[in-house]
């Protein structure tokens, strides 16, 4: 005889490869990668000073 088998086991071990499938194509679709963070962080940090360095003192 074969070894008996836990069906919740199997049932939350199928509905956990599939999240993880979905997540890791949401990764890919939505992520961005270290260096675009990091570009779009310079940019933001520029833009308030650009802005910080055109206001007027009073």
């Amino acid at each position: 005889m074969g070894k008996p088998v836990n069906l919740n086991r199997v049932r939350k071990d199928k509905a956990r490869a599939e999240k993880k499938a979905r997540a890791d194509s949401n990764a890919v679709k939505f992520g961005r990668t270290k260096v675009e963070r990091s570009l779009e962080k310079a940019r933001e940090d520029k833009a308030v000073r650009d802005i910080d360095g055109h206001k007027l003192d009073k």
